[in-house]
């Protein structure tokens, strides 16, 4: 969808050069593959001896201690955001020009603001004011103002590429503004918004690993900690790599099954939108359809 909006087709020729740079930089790609496992495997990188400490459970406890906290973050903060993002779409959204206006500079702000610096300010910062927390709770606060921002923007594109007769339809049946919005427009743009709004959440699970910076004890650091203590440090980084990889990937599956479950709960087609550029382009036809 995106692609025909912003670019034509690709014609033979184009197609046939596109497929020999494609070969090519696979080639490449695995050339360089096969050059750095020779490499570590000179280094003794996949020695038994280093792999070994993964077999003990008390390792995977340690490991599993940081996924736990991992986990509990990015849920509040998951949660948080969601909401955040909901009432900022909504206000962007409103009648009033100045809640229009203060809910359109927090997303705009926010998205433009590194998550790392947030959080740097967040846990170094805020305790110099005053504000002495947990550092779980200044790693969720920062998370759920950074994907908050990003958040309220999937929703206001996913309810703007709606079809502007689902509105009017609820305003000729009697319904006001917030009713219409609530009732019959988010519940059909909520299937729209479902896949992007599940990858930023799968960004938002990952970015928890920037809580390292102010000593909140989640995954990676405790990955770090145990590549440290037995010298495996690279083992180590695997082996939360595959964590991640893994719990990332239950949670996108379950997004696919909550769309599908959906679309047959109502009889609906799929639908193919995969990310923020893609409900913009939607949100923008919708606009020009208005």
């Amino acid at each position: 969808m995106t692609a025909s909006v912003l670019a034509e087709a690709l014609g033979p020729r184009a197609r046939r050069r596109v497929a020999v740079v494609s070969v090519a930089a696979a080639a490449f790609l695995a050339g360089a593959v096969v050059v750095a496992v020779l490499r570590l495997a000179d280094k003794g990188q996949f020695d038994a001896d280093r792999w070994r400490p993964f077999t003990r459970w008390p390792v995977w406890r340690f490991l599993l201690e940081g996924l736990a906290n991992t986990l509990r973050a990015a849920l509040v903060a998951m949660v948080l955001a969601i909401l955040v993002g909901a009432v900022m779409a909504l206000a962007r959204l409103a009648r009033n020009a100045a809640l229009r206006g203060l809910a359109g500079l927090y997303v705009q702000f926010f998205r433009a603001m590194p998550l790392l610096l947030l959080i740097y300010f967040a846990g170094l910062g805020l305790p110099k004011y005053g504000v002495k927390v947990e550092p779980f709770w200044f790693l969720v606060l920062a998370l759920t103002i950074y994907n908050g921002a990003i958040l309220g923007e999937i929703f206001r594109a996913g309810i703007l590429s709606l079809d502007r007769g689902q509105s009017e339809a609820a305003y000729a049946i009697g319904l006001g503004y917030w009713q219409a919005m609530l009732s019959v427009v988010i519940p059909q743009a909520a299937r729209r918004m479902l896949p992007a709004i599940v990858s930023q959440l799968v960004t938002l699970l990952k970015d928890t690993s920037l809580g390292y910076v102010i000593v909140f004890p989640e995954l990676l650091r405790l990955g770090r900690r145990t590549g440290s203590a037995y010298g495996n440090t690279l083992q180590a980084y695997v082996v939360v790599a595959l964590i991640y990889f893994t719990v990332n990937f239950f949670l996108s599956r379950l997004a696919i099954h909550l769309e599908v479950r959906q679309r047959r709960r109502y009889g609906a087609g799929a639908i193919a939108v995969t990310g923020v550029e893609d409900l913009a382009v939607l949100s923008a036809q919708g606009e020009a359809r208005r």
